[in-house]
């Protein structure tokens, strides 16, 4: 249910593009394994109350981020309303997991970074998105490395869920 890729290091030598994919694919495969051999109620596992944090929120975060940043602000795509959330509640893809469909979820997480890397193959880093960001124009390189941060944060949460839920820890 969570296979991405197999989870490969990066290269030491590189050039940029290929360096900033390969640390992507990195943690894309990270948060993939931290939810490997769970069951569907400990993948809904909240942190620590109040908090909607679990790791089955994160998959789903991570899908909407996917889809923000690579169609919605590289294509130009207008996405008016997300897998997950809605206007009423722009917190639903942590919000609603108690009764979420767990393999659905994932299999829209990975469609989501399929899309994504599509959309990015064989442009220049360079390369500016079709819609403004906060105003400002962002380049794919931007992106890249936005991705690489969002994920690593996300994957220190899913870390410390991983641990709560059976005592596992580890990068």
């Amino acid at each position: 249910m969570t296979e991405l890729h197999p989870r490969v290091d990066p290269p030491m030598a590189a050039d940029e593009a290929a360096m900033l994919t390969a640390w992507l694919d990195y943690h894309r495969s990270t948060l993939a394994l931290k939810c490997e051999g769970l069951s569907d109620d400990q993948l809904r596992l909240r942190s620590v109350p109040p908090s909607a944090l679990s790791l089955l929120g994160l998959v789903r975060h991570m899908a909407e981020v996917e889809r923000h940043w690579f169609q919605g602000i590289l294509r130009g795509e207008e996405i008016t309303v997300g897998h997950y959330w809605t206007e009423e509640d722009e917190d639903g893809d942590f919000d609603h997991v108690d009764t979420a469909d767990v393999a659905a979820d994932f299999a829209t997480w990975r469609a989501e970074i399929q899309a994504a890397r599509e959309a990015a193959a064989g442009l220049p880093l360079d390369t500016v998105g079709k819609r403004l960001r906060r105003g400002q124009e962002v380049t794919l390189r931007w992106i890249l490395v936005h991705m690489i941060e969002e994920y690593a944060r996300h994957n220190g949460h899913a870390d410390l869920l991983r641990e709560l839920i059976d005592g596992s820890t580890g990068e």
